[in-house]
């Protein structure tokens, strides 16, 4: 299962994927020294996160802005701000509130994971490995931690640590083709193309319309068989729903 826009909070379905289009500062922002505070104490205005859910990003904007106004502690605010900037591109604004809801003592996985999966997304992988590994240790039950830190693991070629990762993912939620496709890839970039080859034909047989395995599966014959000229290993990553966002 893939986890794309999915039910979140309150009365709405807040949607967590986060639209990236520019490179940001580095996330070693200056983490909360004040007590950390659970994503479930935080309350943030419901008729705000209605519009949020509603995907009315415009007035769910206005209205967050009102609620810090009244509250600028308010670090769940800020992060639901942040991700609405996000959606309709200001992405600037959209990491400095999700830093300023760090800052506030959010601590969640979720925070981190959508803030390392921003860092991802724009190929700052150092810094997305830092933030979604604090995402695993904080969610170490989700399978969307481990599966996104295997990813920025594997960016950064430490092959080792993406595999341990994405079996951790998969261990806790074995029907997710996303996962598999990439414990795929990176078997292929260790050489192990027999693994590489029995997961993505174990996941064509059993998701036939799942088209990044056949993929796959054509460019590893092609490097097998020493096919066209300059045919590379497989590589993840290049498909959107290759990020499994928060559920």
């Amino acid at each position: 299962m893939s986890f794309g826009r999915s039910s979140f909070f309150l009365v709405a379905a807040i949607a967590i994927a986060i639209v990236i289009g520019s490179v940001f500062q580095s996330p070693t922002v200056a983490y909360a020294s004040t007590k950390a505070t659970s994503y479930d104490e935080q309350i943030c205005d419901p008729l705000a996160d209605y519009f949020l859910g509603m995907e009315d990003y415009g007035e769910a904007i206005r209205r967050h802005r009102v609620v810090i106004n009244d509250d600028p502690t308010n670090a769940l605010a800020h992060y639901h701000l942040g991700f609405a900037y996000g959606v309709v591109g200001q992405h600037r604004q959209e990491l400095a509130e999700y830093q300023k809801a760090v800052s506030l003592g959010l601590d969640d996985w979720q925070l981190f994971l959508n803030l390392g999966l921003l860092y991802l997304e724009t190929g700052q992988t150092r810094d997305a490995t830092q933030v979604l590994r604090l995402a695993a240790l904080l969610g170490p039950e989700r399978p969307e931690t481990h599966f996104n830190l295997a990813l920025a693991y594997e960016r950064r070629g430490a092959l080792a640590q993406a595999e341990q990762e994405a079996l951790l993912s998969l261990r806790i939620d074995p029907a997710q083709p996303d996962a598999r496709n990439t414990l795929g890839a990176i078997y292929a970039e260790e050489g192990n193309y027999g693994k590489a080859s029995r997961v993505w034909n174990e996941l064509v047989d059993e998701n036939p319309g799942y088209a990044p395995a056949r993929t796959n599966l054509a460019i590893l014959h092609n490097v097998e068989t020493g096919g066209p000229k300059g045919a590379t290993v497989p590589k993840v990553g290049t498909e959107p729903s290759s990020y499994i966002r928060v559920p």
